[in-house]
């Protein structure tokens, strides 16, 4: 078949992938010239132990697979299976930790103490318990991710390229862009991120899919290796996968303070093939979003930071905003409709993009029979 993948982010690209790998001719055409959005805007993490059991996880850990597939073929995404520590520095966090560690579940979860922790990831030298270790988690470099899938796409001969194009309108042939050219396919895939309105809009209608903005920061150099990402026990109260008794506990005896409470705030920090320090997040809901950053939340997650390196977090040298697109159905991964006898719409995968989208392309890849 002929496919036409619409959206160059990360979700799109893997959706090209899939498509190649299949044996099918792929023209990928992204409205910017680059993907500028959340799958540039983010940590670039494969992250696998918070997720909820059932579905979401199953896709996560398949997913886990195939980066580390793909990172094999593709040196230039910078996949290392780093694993995570998220540190605990109360007895209420501990308490979580040890709960999640002690579930059963195959998460790849250890609980460690302060002396296993700094042995694991020296770099890590403030005041703390102890941490939970996930063998499972990883990284890429989302900058770079998806220049370096093209690339290797190229190389098949079947995958076409077409930046700075906006699509206007569906036919039964293919889409038309914005330039009147017609590109001709059998399939078109809609991988449009937050992008929500235009044709999608035309098509789809109201979509089962919010928005959510993060603000993140990158610094200078830290100056010796970070060898796992490391995330604050505030990213408990984040996650599925830490849901109970003792999260309960955690929350009514130890709330999160009154700037990281506004912002919906958690430490995720993870370190750049050049050394630099991925730092963030926030979470915002509600719509209209602000159109500015705000110091307050990078003031906290500096000082977080900083805590459990037992040193000042290198100076911040970017700073920087994101929205992404997250399905409001519970029940389901990803927003993956028939909107066209030859088109689907497939978004809204939330925080969980960077991880999950080499297995949501394989899912849709099997329901659309590629």
């Amino acid at each position: 078949m002929r496919i036409l993948i619409i959206g160059g982010g990360v979700l799109g690209t893997q959706h090209a992938w899939q498509a190649v790998e299949r044996g099918h001719d792929v023209v990928q055409i992204e409205r910017e010239p680059e993907a500028r959005g959340a799958s540039v805007r983010n940590f670039g993490l494969v992250w696998v132990g918070g997720r909820a059991s059932g579905p979401e996880l199953e896709t996560a850990a398949r997913a886990r697979v195939l980066w580390e597939r793909i990172g094999e073929r593709v040196e230039g995404i910078g996949f290392r299976p780093n694993g995570s520590l998220t540190v605990v520095r109360t007895e209420a966090e501990l308490a979580v930790a040890r709960a999640a560690a002690g579930a059963g579940e195959d998460r790849g979860f250890k609980l460690l103490d302060a002396a296993e922790t700094r042995e694991l990831n020296p770099a890590l030298r403030g005041e703390f318990l102890g941490a939970l270790w996930c063998d499972r988690d990883a990284a890429v470099e989302p900058r770079v991710a998806q220049p370096a899938l093209r690339a290797e796409l190229a190389k098949s001969g079947r995958y076409t390229w077409v930046p700075g194009r906006e699509i206007r309108d569906l036919t039964d042939r293919g889409v038309v862009d914005d330039t009147g050219e017609t590109h001709e396919g059998d399939v078109v895939v809609l991988c449009t991120g937050a992008w929500t309105g235009g044709l999608v809009k035309e098509l789809a209608g109201t979509t089962p899919v919010r928005r959510v903005r993060l603000q993140m920061a990158q610094t200078e150099p830290l100056g010796e290796t970070l060898t796992t990402t490391v995330a604050d026990a505030d990213s408990f109260r984040y996650y599925p996968a830490y849901r109970g008794e003792a999260l309960d506990g955690l929350n009514a005896g130890q709330p999160q303070g009154e700037i990281a409470a506004a912002a919906k705030m958690q430490l995720l920090m993870v370190q750049r093939l050049d050394g630099s320090l991925t730092i963030g997040d926030t979470h915002e809901y509600d719509e209209p979003f602000s159109f500015d950053t705000t110091e307050a939340p990078y003031d906290h997650l500096a000082e977080v930071a900083g805590a459990l390196l037992g040193r000042p977090l290198p100076r911040i040298t970017r700073r920087w905003a994101g929205v992404y697109a997250q399905t409001t159905d519970t029940t389901r991964i990803v927003h993956r409709a028939r909107v066209a006898d030859n088109a689907w719409l497939v978004t809204g995968p939330g925080g969980r993009g960077m991880t999950c989208s080499p297995a949501i392309a394989e899912d849709t890849a099997e329901e659309l029979s590629w």
